[in-house]
Protein backbone atom coordinates (compact mmCIF):
# COMPACT_ATOMS: atom_id res chain seq x y z
CA UNK A 1 0.00 0.00 0.00
CA UNK A 2 1.56 3.14 -0.95
CA UNK A 3 1.74 5.64 2.10
CA UNK A 4 3.84 8.53 0.61
CA UNK A 5 2.25 10.98 -2.17
CA UNK A 6 3.61 10.82 -5.42
CA UNK A 7 5.27 14.51 -5.62
CA UNK A 8 7.46 13.30 -3.21
CA UNK A 9 9.84 11.68 -5.72
CA UNK A 10 10.92 15.15 -7.71
CA UNK A 11 12.74 16.86 -4.93
CA UNK A 12 13.98 13.48 -3.95
CA UNK A 13 15.49 12.89 -7.26
CA UNK A 14 16.99 16.15 -6.96
CA UNK A 15 18.31 15.67 -4.11
CA UNK A 16 19.94 12.42 -4.76
CA UNK A 17 21.12 14.43 -8.82
CA UNK A 18 23.01 17.28 -6.62
CA UNK A 19 24.49 14.78 -4.49
CA UNK A 20 25.90 11.76 -6.99
CA UNK A 21 26.46 14.18 -10.14
CA UNK A 22 29.48 15.74 -8.72
CA UNK A 23 30.62 12.68 -7.67
CA UNK A 24 30.21 11.66 -11.05
CA UNK A 25 31.84 14.55 -12.83
CA UNK A 26 34.68 14.10 -10.55
CA UNK A 27 35.39 10.56 -11.67
CA UNK A 28 35.02 11.35 -15.10
CA UNK A 29 37.57 13.42 -15.12
CA UNK A 30 39.78 10.77 -13.64
CA UNK A 31 43.16 10.24 -15.82
CA UNK A 32 42.43 5.92 -15.54
CA UNK A 33 45.24 5.55 -17.62
CA UNK A 34 48.26 7.04 -15.22
CA UNK A 35 45.63 6.54 -11.82
CA UNK A 36 48.10 4.15 -10.38
CA UNK A 37 51.03 5.90 -11.06
CA UNK A 38 49.22 9.16 -10.30
CA UNK A 39 48.21 7.49 -6.25
CA UNK A 40 51.14 5.77 -5.44
CA UNK A 41 53.65 8.66 -5.55
CA UNK A 42 55.95 9.23 -2.41
CA UNK A 43 53.88 12.41 -1.49
CA UNK A 44 50.53 10.74 -1.96
CA UNK A 45 51.38 7.43 0.01
CA UNK A 46 52.68 9.52 2.87
CA UNK A 47 49.34 11.53 3.12
CA UNK A 48 47.11 8.32 2.74
CA UNK A 49 49.37 6.69 5.78
CA UNK A 50 49.25 9.41 7.85
CA UNK A 51 45.67 10.48 7.41
CA UNK A 52 45.06 5.75 8.00
CA UNK A 53 46.94 6.62 11.15
CA UNK A 54 45.89 9.52 12.75
CA UNK A 55 42.25 9.23 12.02
CA UNK A 56 42.69 5.56 13.62
CA UNK A 57 44.21 7.46 16.47
CA UNK A 58 41.51 9.86 16.46
CA UNK A 59 38.39 7.61 16.25
CA UNK A 60 39.83 5.47 19.39
CA UNK A 61 40.26 8.66 21.62
CA UNK A 62 36.75 9.47 20.36
CA UNK A 63 35.12 6.09 22.23
CA UNK A 64 37.84 6.78 24.64
CA UNK A 65 36.43 9.90 25.37
CA UNK A 66 32.85 9.86 23.87
CA UNK A 67 31.17 7.21 25.79
CA UNK A 68 31.30 8.57 29.17
CA UNK A 69 29.97 11.64 27.80
CA UNK A 70 26.70 9.97 25.82
CA UNK A 71 26.69 7.74 28.97
CA UNK A 72 26.49 11.19 30.88
CA UNK A 73 23.96 13.08 28.69
CA UNK A 74 21.68 10.38 28.45
CA UNK A 75 21.46 8.92 31.81
CA UNK A 76 21.86 12.46 34.03
CA UNK A 77 18.90 14.74 34.24
CA UNK A 78 19.45 18.76 35.18
CA UNK A 79 18.59 21.94 33.38
CA UNK A 80 22.83 22.24 32.96
CA UNK A 81 23.06 19.40 30.98
CA UNK A 82 20.88 21.24 28.36
CA UNK A 83 24.05 23.52 28.25
CA UNK A 84 26.39 20.83 28.70
CA UNK A 85 24.89 19.34 25.75
CA UNK A 86 24.73 22.23 23.62
CA UNK A 87 28.67 23.01 24.19
CA UNK A 88 29.54 19.41 23.37
CA UNK A 89 27.60 19.72 19.85
CA UNK A 90 29.61 22.99 18.75
CA UNK A 91 31.74 21.27 16.74
CA UNK A 92 29.32 20.48 14.33
CA UNK A 93 27.74 23.73 13.51
CA UNK A 94 31.15 25.44 14.01
CA UNK A 95 33.34 26.08 11.05
CA UNK A 96 36.46 23.89 11.37
CA UNK A 97 38.67 27.06 10.54
CA UNK A 98 37.31 28.45 13.62
CA UNK A 99 37.84 25.25 15.79
CA UNK A 100 41.21 24.67 14.28
CA UNK A 101 41.68 29.25 15.94
CA UNK A 102 40.49 27.80 19.12
CA UNK A 103 42.90 24.58 19.44
CA UNK A 104 45.70 26.90 18.17
CA UNK A 105 44.56 29.50 21.09
CA UNK A 106 44.79 26.43 23.62
CA UNK A 107 47.55 24.27 22.90
CA UNK A 108 49.80 26.70 20.51
CA UNK A 109 52.76 28.33 22.03
CA UNK A 110 51.36 31.48 23.17
CA UNK A 111 48.06 29.22 24.24
CA UNK A 112 46.12 29.01 27.39
CA UNK A 113 47.55 25.66 28.18
CA UNK A 114 50.08 25.48 24.89
CA UNK A 115 52.52 27.87 27.07
CA UNK A 116 52.59 26.03 30.35
CA UNK A 117 53.62 22.62 28.05
CA UNK A 118 56.51 24.88 26.05
CA UNK A 119 57.98 25.15 29.73
CA UNK A 120 57.90 21.69 29.98
CA UNK A 121 59.59 21.22 26.18
CA UNK A 122 56.10 19.41 24.84
CA UNK A 123 55.30 21.14 21.67
CA UNK A 124 51.65 20.28 20.09
CA UNK A 125 50.85 22.71 17.38
CA UNK A 126 52.29 21.91 14.11
CA UNK A 127 53.02 18.19 15.28
CA UNK A 128 51.14 14.68 14.47
CA UNK A 129 49.38 15.37 17.81
CA UNK A 130 47.91 18.31 16.63
CA UNK A 131 46.58 16.36 13.40
CA UNK A 132 44.87 13.88 16.23
CA UNK A 133 43.57 16.97 18.23
CA UNK A 134 42.01 18.83 15.51
CA UNK A 135 40.51 15.56 14.05
CA UNK A 136 38.98 14.47 17.48
CA UNK A 137 37.77 18.20 18.18
CA UNK A 138 35.66 17.69 14.70
CA UNK A 139 34.55 13.72 14.95
CA UNK A 140 33.77 13.72 18.46
CA UNK A 141 29.83 14.84 18.28
CA UNK A 142 29.53 12.16 15.73
CA UNK A 143 29.88 9.50 18.26
CA UNK A 144 28.43 11.23 21.38
CA UNK A 145 25.33 11.98 19.61
CA UNK A 146 24.78 8.72 17.95
CA UNK A 147 25.38 6.58 21.37
CA UNK A 148 22.96 9.26 23.33
CA UNK A 149 20.09 8.51 20.78
CA UNK A 150 20.63 4.79 21.16
CA UNK A 151 21.25 4.89 24.56
CA UNK A 152 17.74 6.75 24.81
CA UNK A 153 16.03 4.63 23.05
CA UNK A 154 17.44 1.55 24.81
CA UNK A 155 16.04 3.07 27.90
CA UNK A 156 16.97 1.82 31.56
CA UNK A 157 14.62 -0.85 32.54
CA UNK A 158 17.66 -3.83 31.86
CA UNK A 159 20.35 -1.65 33.71
CA UNK A 160 17.88 -1.51 36.60
CA UNK A 161 16.81 -4.88 36.72
CA UNK A 162 20.78 -6.16 36.94
CA UNK A 163 21.43 -3.25 39.54
CA UNK A 164 18.44 -5.07 41.47
CA UNK A 165 19.90 -8.52 41.25
CA UNK A 166 23.24 -7.74 43.06
CA UNK A 167 25.16 -6.53 39.98
CA UNK A 168 27.76 -3.44 40.45
CA UNK A 169 27.71 -0.45 38.52
CA UNK A 170 30.90 -1.31 36.62
CA UNK A 171 29.38 -4.71 35.70
CA UNK A 172 26.04 -3.26 34.49
CA UNK A 173 27.65 -0.79 32.41
CA UNK A 174 30.43 -3.80 30.83
CA UNK A 175 27.53 -6.66 30.66
CA UNK A 176 23.99 -5.13 30.09
CA UNK A 177 24.63 -1.08 28.84
CA UNK A 178 27.26 -1.49 26.53
CA UNK A 179 26.41 -5.03 24.80
CA UNK A 180 22.74 -2.76 24.09
CA UNK A 181 24.23 -0.22 22.39
CA UNK A 182 26.69 -1.79 20.50
CA UNK A 183 25.36 -1.38 17.12
CA UNK A 184 25.23 2.48 17.57
CA UNK A 185 28.62 2.65 18.86
CA UNK A 186 30.44 0.54 16.18
CA UNK A 187 28.34 2.90 13.36
CA UNK A 188 29.59 6.23 15.48
CA UNK A 189 32.93 5.16 15.67
CA UNK A 190 32.70 4.80 12.10
CA UNK A 191 31.43 7.86 11.67
CA UNK A 192 33.86 9.40 13.57
CA UNK A 193 36.62 8.03 11.90
CA UNK A 194 35.38 9.20 8.53
CA UNK A 195 34.87 12.75 9.63
CA UNK A 196 38.75 12.78 10.69
CA UNK A 197 39.87 11.06 7.68
CA UNK A 198 38.06 14.38 5.88
CA UNK A 199 38.98 16.97 8.19
CA UNK A 200 40.98 19.75 6.29
CA UNK A 201 39.64 23.38 7.75
CA UNK A 202 41.17 22.73 11.54
CA UNK A 203 43.95 20.44 10.99
CA UNK A 204 45.53 22.87 8.19
CA UNK A 205 45.09 25.73 10.64
CA UNK A 206 46.42 24.04 13.72
CA UNK A 207 48.99 21.62 12.79
CA UNK A 208 49.83 23.24 9.22
CA UNK A 209 50.88 21.25 6.04
CA UNK A 210 54.24 19.40 6.97
CA UNK A 211 55.28 16.33 4.62
CA UNK A 212 54.97 13.37 6.55
CA UNK A 213 54.31 15.18 10.15
CA UNK A 214 51.10 17.11 9.48
CA UNK A 215 50.06 16.75 5.61
CA UNK A 216 46.90 14.84 5.26
CA UNK A 217 45.23 12.96 2.74
CA UNK A 218 42.66 16.34 2.35
CA UNK A 219 45.55 18.71 2.19
CA UNK A 220 48.05 16.95 -0.30
CA UNK A 221 44.39 17.07 -2.48
CA UNK A 222 44.39 20.64 -1.84
CA UNK A 223 48.37 21.32 -2.55
CA UNK A 224 47.97 19.14 -5.78
CA UNK A 225 45.02 21.07 -6.77
CA UNK A 226 47.33 24.07 -8.47
CA UNK A 227 50.64 22.44 -9.07
CA UNK A 228 48.96 18.59 -10.29
CA UNK A 229 44.92 18.79 -11.19
CA UNK A 230 44.90 15.31 -12.08
CA UNK A 231 47.14 13.99 -9.05
CA UNK A 232 44.55 15.99 -6.88
CA UNK A 233 41.61 14.64 -9.15
CA UNK A 234 42.24 11.42 -8.73
CA UNK A 235 43.59 11.06 -4.94
CA UNK A 236 39.53 12.83 -4.57
CA UNK A 237 38.45 9.97 -6.26
CA UNK A 238 39.98 7.33 -3.66
CA UNK A 239 39.18 9.87 -0.51
CA UNK A 240 35.77 9.27 -2.21
CA UNK A 241 35.48 5.49 -2.32
CA UNK A 242 37.24 5.09 1.18
CA UNK A 243 34.43 7.47 2.26
CA UNK A 244 31.54 5.19 0.50
CA UNK A 245 33.08 2.23 2.39
CA UNK A 246 32.70 3.77 5.52
CA UNK A 247 29.21 5.14 5.04
CA UNK A 248 28.33 1.41 3.57
CA UNK A 249 29.98 -0.19 6.92
CA UNK A 250 28.19 2.55 9.03
CA UNK A 251 24.85 1.61 7.55
CA UNK A 252 25.80 -2.03 7.66
CA UNK A 253 26.44 -1.71 11.76
CA UNK A 254 23.14 -0.04 12.16
CA UNK A 255 20.97 -1.74 10.33
CA UNK A 256 22.71 -5.26 12.31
Amino acid sequence: MRTLPRWILLPAGLGALLVVLPLAAMALRVEWSDFWALITSESSLAALRLSLQTSLTSAAACVLLGVPMALLLARTDGRGMSLVRSLVLIPLVLPPVVGGIALLYTFGRQGLLGRHLEVLGVQIAFSTTAVVLAQTFVALPFLVLSLEGALRTAGTRYERAAASLGARPSRVLTHVTLPLVLPALLSGTVLSFARALGEFGATITFAGSLQGTTRTLPLEIYLQRESDPEAAVALSFVLMLVAVAVIALAHRRRSA
